[in-house]
């Protein structure tokens, strides 16, 4: 790499977007920052925007714009508020690649409006491709834009294809940590607390995607994803139980041969792959002792058990505008868990319902996108309104 690629990290101040910067910090040589979000953590911002200097912040939750512009007011950074002004953000000429690291549907709109003004993605929102997956990759591909995945497991597969990209895939094999409550029963998943879904076992996460994890929905949306980021039909999608976190996922060509990448759990190294593509920089990263691991276990999910993955698998089968209904619903029921308004397998019944009960479109358009999923989030609340939440004290 020679000159050094201007990063703009939509959602700066969650776990993607911080850990983004340390990995900058790290190679203030190969990297500077352009433009730093965020939802409502001002402070964070504030405190990012004086160390790296970008030339924008935007806080969207603008009753927190005076003190951002108030603490910046000496500093060379124009401060904006609210959402669109992300949007507008994305027509800068000096942005080189925009990592979205927005959380749920969020995300989707500054994505599109990055890969018009032709900036290449690094994707940690999933939900704008489970939401809107045919129409980003089609607008992708008339800008000529490159997606690169940050999630462990897409990063994974998109290693493992490197080289590879005119071999035909048989298989995609997504694996799941099986969460905090792998081989617990229904009835022990019935009391649930917010804080035993938030202790993940092997990875550091936001509030959303560590709940999700647990219900083994993050799984579900991961698939969706892999559908349009790798260009596969859903049957050639497998998801296995791996416990242990190391292998981050698998590809299978068509003559049977399997690559796996593997690693310790740290997803500075997935995130460092997007942004330095296509070289590998150096890191000082913790290295992987095979002394340390001497069983690698795997086993088939439980979706029995577990009712979101079986929900987005349906979701990703049926298509339309069924994913953006699962992921609405999804996101007002874990909002809800999260405050103490529903159970934690009240999220699924949500869910499901939603799913029934909501207006299927086979071909939807951005607009019928938007109508769905305001839609389903005031159904999916009317749900929660009505749900009796029993936690274990």
């Amino acid at each position: 790499m020679s000159e050094k690629k201007s990063v703009a990290i939509l959602g700066s101040t969650g776990s993607i977007g911080t850990q983004a910067l340390e990995v900058i910090a790290a190679h203030s040589d190969l990297f500077e920052v352009d433009l730093l979000t965020s939802n409502s953590k001002y402070e964070l911002l504030i405190e990012q925007a004086i160390k790296f200097q970008p030339n924008a912040v935007v806080i969207c939750d603008e009753s927190k714009y005076l003190r951002v512009k108030e603490a910046l007011k000496d500093h060379p950074v124009k401060v904006y508020g609210g959402l669109p002004s992300i949007t507008q953000l994305m027509e800068l000429d000096t942005i080189d690649i925009v990592l979205t690291a927005m959380v749920g549907y969020a995300g989707l709109e500054p994505t599109m409006a990055a890969i018009r003004n032709k900036k290449n993605i690094a994707l940690a929102n999933k939900e704008t491709l489970v939401v809107a997956g045919e129409l980003i990759t089609k607008l992708a591909r008339e800008n000529a834009v490159n997606i690169y995945p940050v999630d462990s497991e897409h990063s994974a597969i998109f290693q493992c294809l490197a080289g590879e990209f005119h071999n035909k895939i048989e298989k995609i094999i997504l694996t799941a940590s099986g969460g905090p409550f792998r081989g617990k029963t229904p009835e022990f998943l019935a009391t649930v607390t917010r804080e035993q879904a938030l202790k993940h076992p092997n990875w550091t996460m936001g509030a959303k995607i560590t709940i999700d994890s647990s219900t083994l929905m993050n799984k579900g949306l991961e698939i969706i994803e892999a559908r349009w980021l790798f260009a596969v039909k859903p049957e050639q999608i497998e998801v296995i139980v791996h416990p242990q976190s190391v292998i981050h996922s698998i590809v299978q060509f068509e003559d049977g041969s399997m690559k796996a990448q593997m690693g310790l759990p740290d997803m500075k190294l997935p995130i460092q792959y997007a942004l330095a593509y296509p070289d590998r920089i150096k890191s000082d990263f913790p290295r992987f002792n095979f002394a340390s691991y001497p069983a690698l276990t795997f086993e088939s999910p439980d979706r029995n058990t577990f009712r979101c993955l079986g929900l987005a698998e349906e979701a990703m089968r049926k298509g339309g505008n069924m994913p953006c209904i699962m992921n609405a619903a999804n996101e007002i029921a874990v909002d809800g868990f999260l405050k103490d308004k529903v159970s934690f397998p009240g999220i699924a019944g949500i869910i499901e319902t939603c799913m029934e009960q909501i207006n299927y479109k086979e071909q939807p358009s951005y607009d019928d996108y938007i109508a769905t999923d305001m839609e389903t989030r005031t159904m999916a609340l009317e749900l929660v309104r009505k749900r009796r939440v029993k936690t274990a004290h």
